[in-house]
């Protein structure tokens, strides 16, 4: 028997050392603007969360960030940044196939990483 083609593609990003300045609304919604550009995937919603307003006992200083979620009409891209580590955590999840060596470079360059680790997977 063939191998079934995958269900579906995810990119998974580990970004150290970034430009901290990036880690903000109007920084991230062009980072998604971008990366969907370059990777051929339709925007839908976009959605925040921030943990400035998040009690201190529900949240430690050093994991505090801007989350958002970008859906695209194949699934979605989820970015988690923590200023303090001046670290970045992208994930890119997609049922249609992207140039994952594209999505990594624009990624890391975006967010002036020093540093990065990447882990590809191909879902079934």
């Amino acid at each position: 028997m063939s191998k079934p083609k995958p269900y579906g593609y995810e990119l998974i990003l580990d970004l150290h050392g970034c430009d901290e300045s990036t880690f903000n609304r109007e920084s991230l919604t062009e980072f998604f603007v971008q990366l969907c550009d370059a990777i051929d995937m339709v925007r839908c919603d976009l959605h925040f969360w921030d943990a400035d307003n998040t009690p201190q006992e529900l949240t430690s200083p050093h994991t505090k960030g801007t989350s958002a979620v970008q859906f695209i009409i194949t699934s979605n891209i989820t970015i988690h940044t923590l200023n303090e580590l001046r670290a970045a955590y992208v994930n890119v999840f997609s049922c249609k196939p992207f140039d994952e060596k594209v999505a990594e470079e624009l990624t890391w360059r975006f967010f002036g990483a020093k540093s990065h680790h990447i882990r590809f997977i191909e879902r079934d």
